[in-house]
């Protein structure tokens, strides 16, 4: 994954969400139902897959692999809320991503891949195949 910048879609605009710092929002929490909490911190970026690199193969758009994604989810204490369903299926390049996590450092964090790549990199221990992720 390549090429992380900053989106900022219409609906951060809304009366109901605010900016408190550049980039990063407190939003009503799409998931209330399951931690209880009103609001959270979210962010927007967009990114581009690799499909030569290691477990990106196939990844589109419409179809982001779980390596190495899921290790930002973990990586950085985010989840994803919101999949910009419209834009990703109209694009051919560019994936469009939500995150959000209850503390605004992890977005904070999340935020430093901006301008950067994300992969990951495979090796073999004891005959099974792990991989590392690497960020530059």
């Amino acid at each position: 994954m390549k090429n992380f910048q900053n989106y900022t879609p219409e609906k951060y605009h809304a009366p109901d969400i605010e900016e408190v710092e550049p980039g990063i929002y407190l939003a009503p929490n799409p998931y209330k139902e399951i931690n209880g909490k009103d609001k959270i911190y979210v962010t927007s970026l967009t990114f581009e897959m690799e499909p030569d690199s290691y477990g990106e193969e196939g990844g589109c758009p419409q179809d982001i692999t779980q390596v190495p994604f899921e290790d930002i989810l973990d990586r950085f204490l985010v989840s994803v809320t919101d999949f910009y369903d419209d834009l990703n299926q109209a694009s051919q390049v560019t994936c469009y991503q939500e995150f959000g996590s209850d503390e605004m450092e992890a977005i904070r964090k999340l935020r430093t891949l901006i301008g950067k790549r994300f992969y990951a990199v495979p090796f073999e221990r004891d005959g099974k195949e792990y991989y590392n992720a690497v960020i530059e």
